[in-house]
């Protein structure tokens, strides 16, 4: 059994928090691409993460540091999330920055926008979230994101934070591993990750498709899901001094 945030008992900053057990299971879901911010008229993945919050009507709250919480952004996720049965909001953390860790212990989702992941994982460090998040995670709110929102769950991650190149960034470690967005879009990804992993400089780990997203319950990967039929997922190790790509199932969600 695990503690949940009981909404019942508001946070007193002079007070220790009222906490309920739960024993909700432990959910990450990270996108390479896709969902409401890739495919506005094709909202399959953002569908499939609201239903593992597995309750009526789920609050769901938008993390979109990693593009600075861009408006239009924003403005793209209430266009998309308004359209389900929930209860949509966001969190800014480049204005008034609101009470973290009521709101976040709050959810039932929380979604982790795409951009600069490097700049978002630092933000959220002057602000406490990776402590807040997991504790989160524990209770029970479902993880999601896309992208920097999907690196961000992993060990590791390759990413285009930089200008120059691709490069190997150490991210939260909710899961085992690493994680490279974008396998099939852009042409770099593949190289670079090869490159790493014969390198040395990045663990073993998970390369999917745009449309693509890896599920886990708890440190176990469930599935792998897709909102493109034509969209893959791998697991890639070292053999040998080699990188070896190992084509993962993956589930059309239509």
């Amino acid at each position: 059994m695990i503690a949940r945030y009981d909404p019942a008992f508001p946070h007193n900053p002079h007070q220790p928090e009222t906490f309920t057990m739960s024993s909700a299971q432990q959910h990450i879901i990270a996108l390479a691409g896709g969902g409401f911010s890739m495919e506005p008229q094709n909202l399959a993945l953002d569908r499939y993460i609201l239903d593992q919050a597995n309750t009526a009507r789920p609050a769901v709250c938008f993390l979109p540091t990693a593009s600075g919480d861009a408006s239009q952004y924003i403005v793209n996720f209430f266009a998309a999330y308004t359209q389900f049965d929930c209860r949509p909001s966001y969190i800014p953390l480049f204005s008034r920055t609101p009470d973290l860790h009521s709101l976040l212990l709050n959810q039932d989702v929380i979604f982790v926008g795409g951009g600069n992941t490097k700049s978002m994982l630092a933000v959220w460090q002057a602000w406490g979230l990776p402590a807040i998040l997991r504790e989160a995670w524990q209770a029970g709110v479902v993880l999601a994101g896309v992208s920097a929102g999907a690196i961000c769950w992993f060990e590791q991650g390759v990413t285009d934070s930089g200008a120059n190149s691709l490069g190997v960034l150490d991210a939260l470690g909710f899961l085992e591993g690493s994680y490279c967005p974008h396998y099939d879009s852009e042409p770099e990804r593949r190289p670079m990750f090869h490159r790493f992993l014969q390198e040395g400089s990045i663990r073993p780990g998970y390369a999917l498709d745009d449309g693509a997203a890896l599920h886990y319950v708890g440190s176990e990967r469930r599935r792998v899901v897709a909102s493109r039929p034509a969209a893959r997922a791998y697991a890639l190790s070292v053999l040998d001094g080699r990188a070896v790509e190992t084509p993962l199932p993956v589930e059309f969600l239509g």
